[in-house]
């Protein structure tokens, strides 16, 4: 028998209830199903009983309730299911997923060995690309191997006789050898090496361009033993320290961490002092990267972010990689070459002048290219399927080559029909064109010069050999990147990569590349700013920081080198503080048919003025008109990768550890405290491998 007091039942009913099973602190038992809930009032030795008792009373309810959870949980399951296949991301994170744009990031071998299917409807559609730089190259190379779209339906349109655009490298009968710049790469140009794995060598058979670059810097690779010289040519030595005190380090740190839209329109001189200005970490990046201190900050901040992985490479460039010859030998031949083999269309002396659009709400379609062609105006209509890559603005428009006897004349003059004037046409017609405005219209602030030398003779030979401390003509590497005369009025730098440089150069000959931030002011030997100098007087002026004796420097100049200079007003105008929107985005909201390429198109974490910018926008551009189903390679994360953040901390300061950084006591001691509670962890074992504590 089962005693009153021993066991009680009382049941009511509760709408709101669902299964659970709950004791409180009195011994009362909840038993609650489906609708209803049945409390029970027992002793610890009623418990079982009572547990029976219930369950009998709620199993009814329970069935029925799992029976409908069931039907409605397959449902579920089923339109999840569908949706799935409808949407199938090929991808093993959501991030991956595409964004508004069409395209989405991604890493690793499963998506960079991977070849996408081919775009529906791709045998339809015709791509316009406008000039021939490497941005129009790498889209014209991606529309090809992953567009799959046929060679004859893509159409280059170059306004000069020659593709290539900035990089450029040539012999010109009436100057000698010229080359505006050279091309400064690092291992994790993700895009760029992306495609040049599939560009076949012009050189080696079987082989691509990614393989012949990558076994040579293998074989060869780069660092410099003299980064930078003063007092006519004795070693600077710097000897790899960048020389920031705290307070320059934290100014750094600071930037780093500081949100893009703090950075609007501010330059750099808004975020350091001369902690930094004076520093060897300034010489060495602003020489590197052509930064002014009037520069864009938020671009300095990006550039810190992308390259935080290379910053104890900065002091002696081993971070550096670069081509066997000239960038337009080994980067842009095997491009068109490539092209040309698939049967696309090269149109020379076509200048595009003007493009007009049709813009309604909600969307924007590129109608009509208005060119001309061998100076004939003509107009190309398009349509939706007419594809047109839009490379906007120009960082060597206005370019003037001066010669030996000649001085390369600064005029920034911009030209009805050129790149900018492109632009502004462009821009006019709508808001989200960019503000070309905020670029090119302080040409004083944007420009630098370069010139080319190359010697004839053996006599200026052991001056440069003597810093770079290897023989110029090893065929492997010589300064290892620039050297910079640190006391030089031009602030000049100059370098000689692998000879030969050009495949035609003539056996004794070596070709070089000298370059001064400063061009309006007076020279240190020659005593006049650099634009108003002959090449033959640039080369007197690195002569004489050379170290070479001065009744020798104007007969070596004269006889024993050849010398092209050349004015750029506009090389660095990407560099200008900016805002958001002064640059369009790749593929503006709601474009249809058109995207902007190069290096004044906007896509998110990379940095302008490289050859990855230009593969990127490329890339990115082509994927998202043609929504090809392949993952654009993300820019190299290594700004969250916690062990290149701990070593760049502590490479800024020269190989100290942060916790040698002055602080007052409270602080001190609260750090030592933080380092007991984790020596024995991994973060512990972390912070001792690289040097933290």
């Amino acid at each position: 028998m089962i005693s009153f007091y021993s066991f009680h039942i009382f049941c009511k009913l509760n709408s709101n209830a669902h299964g659970n099973t709950i004791r409180d602190r009195k011994g009362k038992l909840h038993i609650i199903t489906n609708k209803r809930k049945v409390v029970f009032y027992m002793s610890k030795k009623g418990l079982k009983l009572g547990v029976a008792l219930a369950a009998g009373a709620g199993a009814a309810a329970i069935l029925a309730k799992t029976s409908q959870e069931n039907k409605e949980i397959k449902a579920t399951k089923a339109a999840k299911a569908e949706a799935e296949k409808n949407d199938y991301r090929n991808t093993e994170r959501g991030k991956y997923e595409k964004n508004s744009k069409g395209i989405y990031y991604t890493n690793g071998n499963y998506e960079a060995f991977a070849r996408p299917e081919k775009p529906e409807g791709v045998d339809d559609k015709n791509a316009y690309i406008v000039g021939s730089g490497l941005a129009s190259l790498a889209a014209a190379c991606f529309l090809v191997r992953d567009g799959q779209m046929p060679g004859s339906h893509i159409h280059i349109l170059e306004a000069m006789d020659i593709a290539g655009g900035a990089c450029d490298g040539i012999f010109d009968p009436t100057r000698g050898y010229v080359m505006r710049g050279g091309r400064e790469m690092e291992n994790h140009f993700e895009c760029l090496w992306d495609l040049f794995r599939s560009i076949p060598s012009i050189e080696t058979p079987g082989v691509s361009v990614l393989d012949e670059y990558y076994w040579l810097n293998k074989a060869d690779p780069n660092y410099s033993l003299c980064r930078a010289t003063e007092n006519r040519g004795q070693n600077a030595h710097t000897d790899g320290k960048f020389g920031l005190s705290d307070q320059g380090c934290m100014e750094l740190i600071k930037l780093f961490f500081t949100p893009d839209e703090q950075l609007y329109d501010k330059r750099i001189t808004d975020v350091f002092d001369a902690e930094v200005f004076s520093s060897n970490f300034w010489l060495y990046w602003r020489t590197m990267f052509a930064f002014e201190n009037w520069h864009s900050a938020l671009e300095m901040k990006l550039y810190l972010k992308r390259y935080i992985h290379h910053v104890g490479g900065l002091p002696d460039l081993r971070a550096l990689r670069f081509t066997r010859y000239n960038q337009y030998e080994s980067m842009i031949l095997p491009m068109i070459r490539y092209l040309e083999g698939h049967g696309v269309r090269f149109h020379y002396n076509t200048k595009v002048t003007n493009i007009e659009f049709e813009l309604t709400e909600g969307k924007k379609q590129a109608r009509t290219i208005c060119l001309l062609v061998d100076d004939e105006a003509e107009r190309v209509d398009l349509t939706e399927n007419d594809l047109v890559f839009i490379t906007n603005g120009g960082c060597v428009e206005s370019t003037s080559i001066g010669s030996q006897d000649q001085p390369a004349v600064f005029n920034p003059t911009l030209r009805p029909g050129n790149g900018w004037d492109l632009w502004k046409k462009i821009a006019a017609q709508d808001e989200a064109f960019g503000r070309p405005e905020k670029f090119c219209s302080d040409p004083e602030q944007t420009n630098w010069m370069s010139a080319t030398v190359t010697t004839l003779d053996e006599r200026i030979v052991p001056y440069i050999q003597n810093i770079c401390q290897r023989d110029p003509f090893s065929g492997r590497t010589v300064t290892g990147g620039i050297v910079t005369a640190r006391d030089s009025g031009w602030l000049l730098s100059w370098t000689f990569n692998r000879q030969p440089q050009f495949r035609d150069q003539p056996k004794g000959q070596l070709v070089g590349w000298i370059y001064g931030l400063f061009s309006n002011t007076p020279g240190d030997y020659i005593k006049k700013p650099m634009r108003d100098c002959t090449g033959k007087e640039i080369c007197m002026e690195w002569l004489y920081h050379l170290g070479v004796p001065e009744n020798q420097i104007e007969d070596l100049a004269e006889h024993s080198a050849n010398t092209v200079p050349v004015m750029m007003p506009y090389i660095t105008a990407f560099f200008m503080p900016r805002t958001a929107g002064d640059r369009p985005a790749v593929v503006p909201e709601g474009a249809v048919n058109f995207a902007f390429i190069g290096q004044f198109a906007e896509t998110k974490r990379d940095t302008i003025f490289t050859t990855e910018y230009s593969m990127r926008t490329g890339m990115e551009a082509v994927y998202t008109l043609l929504d090809i189903d392949r993952g654009v390679p993300e820019v190299w994360g290594s700004t969250y990768d916690v062990r290149d953040l701990l070593n760049a901390a502590v490479q800024l300061r020269d190989g100290k550890p942060l916790s040698d950084l002055k602080m007052n006591w409270i602080k001190k001691f609260a750090l030592g405290k933080a380092v007991e509670k984790v020596q024995d962890t991994d973060l512990g074992r972390l912070l001792l491998e690289y040097k933290i504590i």
